[in-house]
């Protein structure tokens, strides 16, 4: 090797380690007037309105739907009735359509220590049209309740579609902040994927399964109208031996099913262990996100965070998929003055 070569070899070296010795040792000041609080925040107390139980006896409650199967032109409608089984249909139709359909739920409850849960139901309907909003119906008589939904477009290469991404979410103040900023969010998520961690029952004295009630509720407002597709966290662990309780995430497996037979999966759990030293999600009700495909080479992610009960967009980026070899033109439609 030639002495300039050595020479421009220890030149890099160098500029390495003093690139190295200024992040260590230089401050970089404040980039921003938002200081996040190292206080956990408040749990919203049991009779907020958030919790509230609807009108009625046995009324069906806790409604939530997720993704029914692979293609992604099914659900699966959940809901609970608290004292009795009462009715197990669904009742569903298009919003042309001139008749109603009707789907049948299976039901499942469980016991968790000195709690026994209401009456668990799960239907799958899996014969909908793409690109269609429907409206359905549980419950019966006086009582019965009505929700809609829409389902996503035909798959394909180029078919845009908005993702809300939200994890950690608890039933604090914050939460409900989260919440309420992703559903007033202009970008509009069509589904959201769920990345662990919901109720945060394990909080509380005995895992009080309760608080996965007044969850259901808490989020009902959201989840009863589009998908909410699930992956559990380590708050959904709920191995207590102490008490008794040694079937690992038995309230989340009883209360919110996924399609993972039809993807191929053995199971229905989707969970990173050892948790990362780092997520944004690592703390309860931080913000969304909102991960907003375009195309078949490009998405856009943004993420809005709570700031001081405003919600802030605060980081951004594009993604580029180069595997479908993008042309310039491809680049130019989504990507202004991007090459």
């Amino acid at each position: 090797m030639s002495s300039r070569s050595d020479l421009t070899i220890m030149r890099v070296c160098f500029i390495i380690f003093l690139l190295g010795v200024l992040v260590e040792l230089c401050d970089g000041g404040i980039t921003s007037e938002y200081v996040r609080g190292s206080d956990l925040p408040d749990d919203m107390p049991l009779d907020s309105d958030v919790f509230k139980v609807p009108p009625g006896p046995n009324t069906p409650q806790q409604v939530h739907i997720t993704q029914g199967n692979h293609e992604g032109n099914g659900v699966i409608i959940s809901w609970v009735t608290p004292s009795a089984p009462g009715s197990n249909t669904v009742r569903y139709w298009s919003e042309n359509g001139k008749s109603k359909k009707l789907a049948e739920a299976t039901m499942n409850t469980y016991r968790f220590f000195n709690y026994t849960s209401g009456y668990i139901h799960h239907c799958l309907i899996d014969d909908l049209e793409f690109d269609m909003k429907y409206y359905y119906e549980i419950g019966s008589g006086k009582w019965q309740r009505r929700f809609w939904f829409f389902t996503p477009p035909k798959p394909g290469p180029d078919v845009p579609y908005t993702f809300g991404l939200i994890g950690d979410l608890g039933q604090t103040y914050d939460s409900n902040r989260t919440l309420s900023h992703y559903e007033m969010n202009p970008g509009k998520g069509q589904a959201v994927l769920f990345l662990g961690d919901l109720s945060y029952a394990d909080r509380y004295p005995l895992h009080d399964n309760n608080r996965w009630d007044t969850w259901g509720r808490f989020v009902e407002r959201s989840v009863a109208y589009q998908p909410w597709i699930w992956t559990a966290g380590n708050h959904e662990i709920d191995f207590v031996p102490d008490i008794g309780e040694t079937e690992p995430f038995k309230p989340f497996t009883n209360r919110y099913h996924t399609p993972y037979k039809a993807s191929g999966s053995i199971s229905p759990l989707c969970m990173m262990q050892p948790q990362p030293s780092f997520s944004a999600f690592r703390e309860a009700s931080f913000g969304h996100g909102l991960l907003d495909i375009k195309n078949r080479t490009h998405a856009y992610f943004n993420w809005i965070r709570n700031q001081d009960g405003s919600s802030v967009e605060a980081d951004s980026v594009w993604l580029l998929n180069r595997f479908w070899g993008s042309s310039k033109e491809d680049d130019g439609c989504c990507l202004p003055n991007t090459n």
